[in-house]
């Protein structure tokens, strides 16, 4: 019965899923750990100011990641600033700690920076790394603005008494400005994480969105731009809104590497993707697994066809609530389950430090999605495994690319992989 659920939608084609932006979520504390340490520069040398060093001690922070280490000495000092480099290196602490670090001494209720993310999972995060390193600065709030509420939730609480930074989706938080229920008239830092998701041409209206927001602040701030991916389209626009930006590419676009990423492909029939994911799931040990499929539909099926074999599985796409995807993640990502299957949403700046396996059931479209996939295993510096599912021609050009674009080969899954290669001891 669950084998046939799913042999029939393998012929289920539909368009890619729609992220509907959502809801308000409070500050929550995140965990203990490290990013990847590839220097051997302490946090100390950026001279941070007391109560930044002291929340980075807390949250077991030693050494900066390469990405931080390039690039928080610009960020400190003002400087315009577009971040290219591959996932899990630390992208968000960046513009976190040296925003921070320059709100140290801001007294105003007003709102001085502004951080749009394409998703609310996204907001979400970047909100928590904000509330993890302001733990000592008593006057600095955080909000999250994303859409799927009632406007008036947030705009009671933007009347309660106004934070200084707000993290949001586009579309929400434009609606805010152009209302004026945000004062944006002391912004001096704005920063769009994920920026070639939102200044492409297929993201007209997120673009639109940044348009409305950006032009409403003032004209002497600091603008970051963060993304693992930036095609040259996407950099020229990114250029645009940046007066002499400073560049930082942790890997060059052409040579960007996977590093501590085990990498195999399984050459298949659509028919056969079932079997040959339970005998994954039954025969390699993971701590967390990620399995991606490519709508919505698909993600619901294949999770009920797992639920139905008695797995303990998590599902997350972007057809749930606000509050059931917040749930959802977080129930993840405190070890409540170990297996998530799931759509593109999940597929970037999502962090959970114990996925150690993700599997593309069904392929990607193309190498960037590959890119964002994959980096869910082996975050901060540990290994992983990624497995991807292949039974086309065009699925296996995307396979080659990948291959020429991150300098890796691919083999063929083996009938036995050795542990200690996707797993820390």
């Amino acid at each position: 019965m669950a084998d046939q659920e799913l042999l029939d939608l393998v012929a289920f084609d539909e368009a890619p899923e729609e992220i509907v932006e959502e809801a308000p979520v409070e500050k929550t504390q995140e965990v203990k750990g490290s990013y990847a340490s590839l220097h051997s520069t302490s946090f100390n040398d950026f001279l941070l100011k007391d109560p930044i060093r002291k929340a980075i001690t807390e949250a077991g922070f030693e050494q900066p990641s390469e990405v931080q280490n390039t690039s928080i000495p610009h960020a400190l000092l003002g400087q315009d600033l577009i971040v290219q480099g591959k996932s899990g290196l630390g992208k968000t602490a960046v513009f976190v700690l040296s925003i921070l670090n320059q709100l140290v001494d801001y007294d105003k209720k007003s709102v001085a920076c502004i951080v749009l993310a394409h998703t609310r999972e996204l907001a979400l995060q970047i909100s928590r790394e904000f509330a993890r390193f302001s733990t000592h600065l008593p006057t600095i709030r955080t909000m999250v603005v994303t859409g799927g509420v009632p406007i008036k939730q947030q705009t009671r609480l933007l009347m309660s008494g106004e934070p200084q930074i707000i993290v949001g989706t586009p579309g929400r938080t434009a609606e805010l400005v152009q209302k004026k229920y945000i004062d944006v008239s002391s912004v001096r830092h704005f920063v769009v994480d994920e920026c070639d998701k939102i200044v492409s041409s297929s993201s007209d209206i997120f673009k639109k969105d940044l348009d409305t927001i950006f032009s409403a602040c003032p004209e002497e701030k600091q603008v970051m731009m963060f993304t693992a991916t930036l095609p040259e389209d996407a950099l020229t626009v990114c250029k645009s809104y940046m007066k002499d930006p400073r560049e930082v590419k942790v890997d060059d676009q052409s040579k960007l590497r996977l590093d501590g990423l085990l990498q195999h492909f399984k050459d298949l029939k659509p028919e056969g993707k079932n079997r040959a994911l339970v005998t994954l799931l039954d025969t390699l040990p993971f701590s967390q697994l990620v399995i991606f499929v490519s709508s919505v539909p698909r993600c619901k099926a294949l999770s009920r066809m797992l639920a139905d074999m008695e797995y303990k599985v998590e599902t997350m796409h972007s057809h749930m609530s606000q509050s059931e995807r917040v749930r959802r993640f977080d129930a993840f990502k405190a070890g409540a389950c170990r297996i998530l299957v799931a759509t593109e949403l999940f597929a970037r700046g999502v962090d959970v430090k114990a996925v150690n396996i993700v599997v593309n059931y069904d392929m990607p479209k193309d190498s960037d999605t590959y890119l964002h996939r994959v980096g869910r295993a082996g975050r901060f510096g540990t290994k992983g495994l990624a497995i991807s599912f292949v039974c086309n021609e065009e699925e296996k050009k995307v396979l080659k690319e990948v291959q020429e674009r991150f300098v890796v080969e691919i083999k063929e899954l083996p009938d036995k992989i050795d542990t200690s290669t996707y797993m820390m001891a």
